[in-house]
């Protein structure tokens, strides 16, 4: 049985003239507050050692001194309540504690909204439908904001001291700033470790891509604790070989062969981009580089006239897009292809998709925080044949890696 007997609960009803869900809710609403305000009487009672009007058991200097209004929010909405106070100033109520203004779970309720990327307007018409509260947006902000010190603190952890692999990569949205929309990247940067555990080690929000921008992401990363990186995968991003070079002289750089194929068909009519990424095959999945170039000069002499950017596209950029010949087809396959990255930034255009444009960067950062938490949450075995890999990198790496093998 619950705490009212069935006649306490009729009573009630008849009461207060409940004939709607509605007249409940506000009936329940009061009777919270109500018992709240009770619950703080009890606390004050306890803490003085006798109740409002026993004079007689009295043995303290201390006595009751009036009340303080306070605004709470609650599943009921907002309310006023009483908060007793004591000549001495000692009363430190449990129940709803100094600075607390809120005595629910709604807080948490809405930051896992948010994190599903639920706007602000939807958060405010669950909640009304939910509990019948009416919450501001300036409310919901302020409880989103309170993550703002997370996303600072966890941007600007430890990291380890080296890591095998480091991808970067940018997902572009849409930010007001002054009044005008802008395009946005949010540059993201995920690490594989010599534990060939992987991890996003920060995200970084930029306008455009600039030598300086990168030097700045890659020199955060060396105050954090990262002393060396074995192999970056990158797409084609402008300033990042100089940036690279001035931070970490020994990286070597793998651009991404994946993006390399879409930007070469963004130029090619519908009717051949099948055959043109069909032919584009053999290059990156040739045995070893010397067969590759050969498989690029058939390509030219196929596509050459049609389509002279993709050919001058692939040799202007072979250096890097080379690299990856180097090793064997377990590491190949994990430089060559950016599916890790692409992976998660599937979980993140998820959240985000309902979002044409973002208010301002701290919104769109909290977003994609949460949405990392959730996605990296789940990243916890290591990379497959990952014991197999670390070997073959200590062949070719044995100065930089040798001494974690010991």
């Amino acid at each position: 049985m619950g705490l009212w007997t069935k006649e306490q609960l009729r009573a009630f009803i008849k009461e207060n003239k409940l004939v709607s869900a509605q007249d409940a809710q506000n009936a329940l609403k009061d009777l919270f507050a109500e018992t709240l305000q009770e619950m703080l009487e009890a606390e004050m009672d306890t803490h003085l050692g006798y109740s409002k009007h026993d004079i007689q058991n009295k043995q303290t200097k201390n006595s009751r001194n009036g009340k303080s209004k306070k605004n709470i929010v609650s599943e009921y909405g907002e309310q006023e309540i009483s908060i007793p106070r004591d000549r001495n100033g000692e009363f430190e109520p449990l129940v709803v504690k100094k600075h607390q203004s809120n005595v629910t779970g709604i807080e948490d309720q809405i930051i896992a909204l948010y994190a599903k990327g639920v706007s602000t307007r939807e958060i405010q018409d669950h909640l009304q439908n939910l509990y019948g509260i009416d919450l501001s947006p300036t409310f919901i902000s302020n409880v989103t904001n309170k993550i703002i010190p997370l996303i600072k603190e966890w941007q600007n952890r430890p990291l380890q001291s080296v890591y095998a692999v480091v991808f970067l990569d940018a997902i572009h949205f849409k930010v007001k700033q002054d009044g005008a929309i802008v395009n946005k990247a949010a540059y993201m940067v995920i690490g594989i470790d010599l534990e060939g555990c992987k991890d996003v080690l920060g995200m970084w929000i930029g306008e455009n891509e600039s030598s300086k921008f990168w030097l700045n992401v890659l020199n955060d990363l060396k105050n954090r604790g990262v002393q060396d990186i074995l192999i970056t995968c990158v797409d084609n991003l402008n300033g990042f070989t100089q940036a690279i070079s001035a931070c970490y002289p020994q990286t070597e750089i793998q651009k991404c062969i994946i993006h390399q194929i879409r930007n070469s068909t963004r130029f090619v009519s519908y009717k051949d981009i099948k055959k043109v990424t069909a032919d584009l095959k053999p290059i990156y999945k040739a045995v070893n580089e010397e067969m590759a170039l050969l498989e690029l000069d058939r390509f030219e002499e196929t596509w050459g006239t049609k389509y002279p950017l993709i050919v001058k596209s692939w040799r202007n950029n072979w250096d890097e897009l080379a690299t990856f010949f180097k090793y064997p087809a377990e590491i190949r396959k994990i430089i060559y292809t950016t599916n890790i990255i692409e992976s998660y930034h599937r979980q993140l255009r998820k959240v985000t998709k309902g979002k044409s444009i973002f208010p301002t960067d701290d919104s769109l950062l909290k977003m994609l925080y949460l949405a990392t938490m959730d996605v990296t949450r789940k990243w916890t075995g290591r990379v497959q044949n990952w014991g197999q890999m670390l070997l073959q990198l200590s062949v070719f790496f044995p100065d930089r890696i040798g001494h974690f093998l010991k």
